[in-house]
């Protein structure tokens, strides 16, 4: 055990006699700790037992705890969460006093912050309002008693209460009725629906509209829960190869199981119980021709464990040469997309958690947040929770061993043959992740860098030997050499016994064969703490660090000229020089590794920086012959490649330069450039340039031809799809985004295929730095649209919630990322679901459960089970004439070979009136209503903001309209 400065030696719990009090309140606006304790200790008394005493709920931002201090009239106190992560003053005990104290960032007062000055005199009422649901981080509540006048907007605050409640306690006067409200402070309301929430004197509790009076105190203690659950049953163990499928069913408890207990005999490895979430579990590595007996347990909240069920036994058969994967094909479009950063999302394995250099930097270390919390395992576990959103494609960041000071998204690439250890378990092999997303009828998109490297290079192409000085100043912050010991990521260095990034690139003597110019002098310039800067310090493209045959060899200039697709963005960012036919088989090598494991699609990151003739000549036609040569031609043309072109502007071509414009990427070269590929890439960007914007190629493959589908034309198709990035930059509303993007969709190849996402991991909306926060009402609007228009939906996780809105996005290790737009999800996803389909869950427990019950969650459900039923909205060319309706069309897909046609007309938000359509019986996908067109003309009715009508022509047989598909949702309805 390591004491904290300023902690005292002693275990023995503080005790004096009645006395004086004190009562501490202390401030959680800083910590942001899920609990709070109290190491305190009374003058020349014994110190509580750490972590000392637990601290209460006081009001919004305070807890406190009242203590006595028997005959002292001083005490000395510590605060920490309980696990580990401390407030000691900067090693010195708070110093404190009698009466009423506060304590804030360090600074100790005197006065009780949650003092109410108007005290109830007349008639009162307590409210407690549910915020499980809701996600606000505060809570007002606006009132009237009747007869009386409103708060004046946004209404009092309201005190924490429990987990998931908030209280206040109100003055009614003579009044025994009231009327009331309640809101997040900034902008978003609960107001019943438009109806105000009519309450009455005593308790009342008010949870998902539902008013409840003369209720129980939600927050009142329960009898501790003693009642273990039933034992599981039907537990069978089927064996393929060296690995063991164990299923059972469910066990039941009277508050809910939590988890299962597995206790496995047999084998080289003898006995081992393994945790379990799920009542399916897959035991893999097993030895071959081997008996194994397995056993289960069920667990419950309290941590009751059940009796063991009968045991299951399974013999293993040969052991097998690991066989890849194989992609799962089919039509892109058909499956929306859920966007994670694995590190981030669901950690299935903590023994792979790291924090890297700048844990404690970052303040990731304070939260007890490891930048590499999640991991393979933790997404196989929840890939029920992905489809049970109705998402069938999963696009997950990089996988390959990154190598910087904060590298968990993946963009950091070091070993682009191995996967990053740190994401892998025993098990959950990335392999793993691909066949169990398979197995549940899921692709997996795995984003791929081909622009750059890491500041370490590339192992097996590149590795700098040098960076800069090791002098005593620098010697604490980089590791010495270790010969021998080789990065992984994963493993601890052996000679500080604490890092995981060997020291070699720093030197306290200039190395031989050293190419760094001016390595070791001074450049006059200061570090943050004051430490000499020296040339060579830092990676850089212009200081001979880097060959130039390998890397480019300058920074960019102007991100519309030729440089931003030849020259470094950032020194974690080592260019590569893409047009060398050795970086290019260096490349093409190691995406082959992970298209031969059976990945359906590559997210292409930083595609505008590198040029498209380079993109047309050898990186997608490699991609295209892998696929093939592997798995067939028909998988080749499904493989899915989308591009990163990031130009982040509102307008059509991006400042007018065509080279950096999204839609110039989908499209083949129209003329011979010579056959070096570096002047190649030259001649491409002054000839497309000079041609300029009006000169571009057109297409039509998203448009009907009146109500008609049409072969779309792909003959000069570049391979590569895109991110659609002006909807993306314009999703401020979705009208704006609506209007924007059809704008753009007759220079692109085929703006059917375009990726459509509001926020990313990135940027918002207009290149915010947050992430979206426009309100619930706007998300579903949003989605309505991107579910229904041309293009592919995308959802960055968490978004189904709105979790993090308004955060800022990323602000590297200057902040702790539980305060960022890339914060930890798992907590959200605790507990066990299981999809019985794409879009509906057949069972759910713990925070899971309630994360399904957001209202974006139901929404995004029923969206997906009405996209995948209308096959238009899928894969539909679309058209806007004839069509009033702000945003309204109509779309229609047509396919010969299999029979399916599919005519739909489409409004969000506001009411339409489509003319010329064909005659016939349409049917309303949300609503079920039925119109019959006989004139050519037919007109929704306006369905209010997030919801929409989908109104299907019924053609009958194979072709009939489905009708009302799924239930009525908060939006859809």
């Amino acid at each position: 055990m390591t004491l904290l400065p300023g902690l005292p030696l002693s275990g023995t719990t503080a005790r004096a006699a009645d006395g004086n009090t004190a009562t501490v309140y202390y401030s959680t606006t800083s910590t942001n700790w899920s609990r709070y304790h109290l190491h305190w200790a009374p003058t020349a008394g014994g110190w509580t037992t750490v972590p000392g005493v637990a601290m209460e709920s006081a009001c919004t931002g305070w807890v406190k705890k009242t203590v006595d201090l028997g005959t002292a009239t001083t005490w000395q106190a510590t605060f920490n969460n309980g696990n580990g992560t401390w407030d000691n003053n900067g090693g010195r005990n708070y110093q404190l006093g009698t009466g009423l104290i506060t304590v804030k960032d360090g600074v100790v007062a005197h006065s009780d912050p949650c003092g109410d000055t108007d005290p109830v005199e007349g008639n009162s009422a307590t409210v407690y309002y549910s915020i499980a649901s809701l996600g606000w981080t505060t809570t007002n509540l606006h009132w009237a008693p009747t007869g009386g006048s409103w708060t004046t907007v946004p209404g009092v605050a309201m005190e924490a209460a429990c987990t998931g409640w908030v209280k206040k306690t109100v003055d009614l006067g003579t009044a025994t009725t009231w009327q009331a409200t309640f809101n997040n402070g900034n902008g978003t309301w609960d107001n019943n629906n438009g109806a105000n929430y009519q309450l009455a004197e005593g308790v009342t509790t008010v949870k998902d509209k539902a008013v409840t009076k003369n209720a129980k105190d939600p927050c009142a203690a329960e009898e501790p829960d003693t009642t273990a659950p039933s034992a599981p049953s039907e537990v069978k163990a089927t064996a393929t190869g060296t690995s063991v499928v164990l299923t059972w069913k469910a066990a039941t408890d009277d508050t809910a199981v939590t988890g299962y207990q597995i206790t496995r005999t047999g084998g080289s490895k003898g006995t081992s119980v393994i945790a379990a979430t799920s009542t399916v579990y897959s035991d893999t590595g097993l030895d071959a021709r081997t008996e194994y007996s397995y056993a289960v347990k069920a667990l419950d909240a309290a941590g009751n464990l059940s009796e063991s069920s009968e045991a299951a036994k399974a013999t293993t058969g040969e052991a097998a040469a690991e066989t890849p994967g194989e992609p799962l094909g089919g039509d892109p479009r058909k499956d929306p997309i859920y966007f994670v950063l694995t590190a981030r999302f669901h950690d299935g394995d903590s023994s792979n958690n790291r924090g890297g250099s700048q844990h404690a930097k970052s303040g990731n270390a304070a939260h007890n947040d490891p930048m590499f919390r999640g991991d393979f395992k933790g997404l196989v576990e929840k890939l029920d929770y992905i489809k049970g959103l109705g998402f069938s494609a999963v696009w997950i960041t990089p996988v390959v061993l990154n190598r910087s000071d904060y590298d968990y998204h993946g963009y950091h690439g070091y070993d682009f043959y191995k996967v990053d250890p740190r994401l892998e378990s025993a098990g959950a092999s990335y392999q793993d992740l691909i066949d169990a997303a398979h197995a549940k009828g899921m692709k997996i998109y795995q984003d791929v860098v081909y622009n750059h490297s890491s500041r370490w290079g590339a192992k097996e192409l590149f590795t700098p030997t040098v960076h800069g000085v090791r002098d005593s100043q620098w010697s604490w912050y980089y590791d010495q050499k270790n010969e021998g010991f080789e990065y992984d990521g994963l493993t601890v260095e052996p000679q500080s016994g604490k890092s995981y990034y060997n020291g070699d690139m720093w030197s306290t003597a200039e190395p031989s064969g050293n190419t760094c110019l001016n390595w070791g002098v001074p450049t006059g310039g200061k570090s943050a703490e004051g430490y000499t800067i020296y040339n060579c310090q830092w990676p850089s493209p212009t200081s001979g660090m880097f060959p130039k045959s390998l890397y480019h060899q300058c920074w960019i200039g102007n991100w519309e000229g030729e440089d931003s697709r030849s020259c470094w963005l950032h020194e974690d960012l080592a260019d590569f020089n893409t047009e060398n036919a050795q970086v290019q088989n260096y490349l093409i090598g190691a995406y082959n590794k992970y298209i031969d494991m059976g990945v359906d699609g590559f997210r292409v990151d930083t595609a505008v920086h590198i040029p498209r003739v380079t993109w047309n000549r050898r990186f997608l036609p490699a991609i295209q012959e892998r696929v093939t040569q592997q798995f067939g031609a028909e998988k080749a043309k499904d493989f899915f490649v989308f591009g990163e072109v990031a130009a982040f502007v509102n307008d059509k071509w991006n400042r007018g330069s065509v080279n950096h414009s999204a839609q110039f990427y989908t499209w083949k070269e129209r003329k011979e450039y010579s056959a070096d590929d570096q002047t190649a890439a030259l001649e491409q960007f002054t000839y497309e340039n000079n041609l300029g914007t009006g000169n571009q190629p057109t297409s039509d493959n998203a448009f009907l031809n009146g109500n008609s589908y049409h072969t779309p034309d792909h003959s000069q198709f570049s391979g590569m799809n895109i991110i659609d990035m002006r909807m993306h930059m314009n999703f401020g509303d979705a009208s704006n985004a609506y209007h924007n993007g059809k704008d753009s969709d007759d220079s692109v190849n085929d703006a059917t295929y375009n990726v459509v996402y509001v926020d990313s991991h990135d940027y918002g909306p207009n290149k915010s730095s947050n992430r979206y926060a426009e309100g619930t009402d706007a998300w579903a609007e949003n989605m309505s649209l991107m579910w229904t228009f041309r293009g592919i939906p995308t959802l960055y996780y968490g978004s189904e919630i709105e979790f993090q809105k308004g955060q800022k996005i990323d602000c590297g290790p200057t902040c702790p990322l539980a305060s960022t737009g890339r914060a930890y999800y798992g907590d959200k996803l605790e507990g066990s679901v299981t999809a019985s389909g794409f879009g509906t869950v057949s069972s759910a427990s713990g925070a899971v459960a309630t994360t399904l019950e957001s209202k974006l969650v139901k929404h995004v459900q029923r969206l997906n089970q009405i996209r995948r039923t209308v096959p238009a909205l899928q894969m539909g060319q679309y058209s806007t004439a004839n069509i009033s309706g702000n945003m309204a069309y109509k779309r229609r897909y047509t396919d010969t070979a299999t029979g399916v046609d599919s005519f739909a007309l489409v409004t969000v938000t506001d009411g339409a009136t489509f003319s010329n359509i064909p005659n016939g019986t349409y049917k309303d996908a949300v609503t079920g209503d039925v119109k019959t067109v006989t004139n050519g003309t037919l007109t929704a009715a306006t369905p209010g903001k997030g919801n929409l009508r989908v109104y299907v022509l019924d053609l009958g047989g194979a072709n009939a309209a489905p009708g009302k598909v799924g239930t009525d949702g908060p939006y859809l309805k």
